[in-house]
């Protein structure tokens, strides 16, 4: 095993499954970690730097959504999630994508696919177009009275209102304020909030905007803040003034 492999951390109750995915993966050079439940995985995450987590729904305690969220809230968010569940319902999928989750596989599956799913999220999460990238970290985005605090995760108004967000309206909105008045595809914008390929009934780009469109009060039939671009994507109409904020 090379010092630069990619180190795994698979979490699932079903301890059968977990021994046959760490053996497929170690023999295809992955470093990888194991973990029945919440607690262990917490336990292996402060141990040793992680690379990817596949995740499972279905955990004995808190769930997969659960420890997902919570990850995302502490501060090691950049770490890509892959979620496995038996539920293939497209609310269940969304939701775990708005929990954080970078994709999203449903059992029964080939270990090939899963393998595939776990390449393409660590690709795209390092490999991002340079146009889309942010030359240094800002810490707020003030824009049309509206403020985005980076290190708070919080959004509010011009009153100063805290207005609640999800994990993915807080990562989709981050990216348009990076990148405003820039029309944004909904591949692009899977790549950099989820860090995954979309495929042609994916909508779940489309329920983010419009979830985050009535954050912002900025609804149809005339939203001017988060506008669509036909057959293109979505764009941040808005000037978009951000700062590092020491602070």
């Amino acid at each position: 095993m090379t010092e630069s492999a990619d180190h795994l951390l698979l979490v699932d109750d079903d301890r059968q499954l977990l021994a046959l995915l760490r053996e497929y993966f170690e023999a295809g050079g992955y470093l990888v970690s194991t973990a029945a439940n919440g607690r262990d995985a917490r336990l292996a995450l402060a141990q040793q730097p992680i690379d990817l987590i596949v995740l499972d729904v279905m955990l004995p305690g808190d769930d997969g959504l659960a420890l997902c969220r919570e990850l995302r809230q502490r501060d090691i968010p950049q770490v890509p999630i892959v979620m496995l569940t038996a539920r293939g319902e497209e609310a269940d999928r969304v939701l775990g994508l708005e929990m954080g989750a970078d994709d999203y596989l449903c059992k029964p599956f080939a270990t090939r696919e899963l393998l595939a799913r776990v390449r393409s999220v660590l690709r795209r999460t390092r490999a991002l177009p340079p146009k889309l990238r942010s030359a240094s970290p800002k810490r707020r985005y003030v824009f049309d009275g509206w403020t985005l605090d980076t290190v708070a995760r919080q959004l509010t108004d011009a009153a100063g209102t805290l207005v609640s967000l999800t994990g993915g309206e807080y990562r989709l909105l981050h990216v348009f304020a990076e990148h405003p008045q820039q029309v944004l595809s909904r591949d692009q914008l899977l790549t950099l909030t989820q860090g995954r390929d979309g495929d042609p009934f994916d909508r779940s780009i489309d329920l983010l905007v419009s979830r985050l469109r009535q954050r912002l009060r900025d609804t149809p039939p005339e939203p001017h803040l988060i506008k669509t671009v036909r057959n293109e994507g979505y764009v941040l109409c808005a000037a978009v003034v951000s700062d590092a904020g020491d602070r």
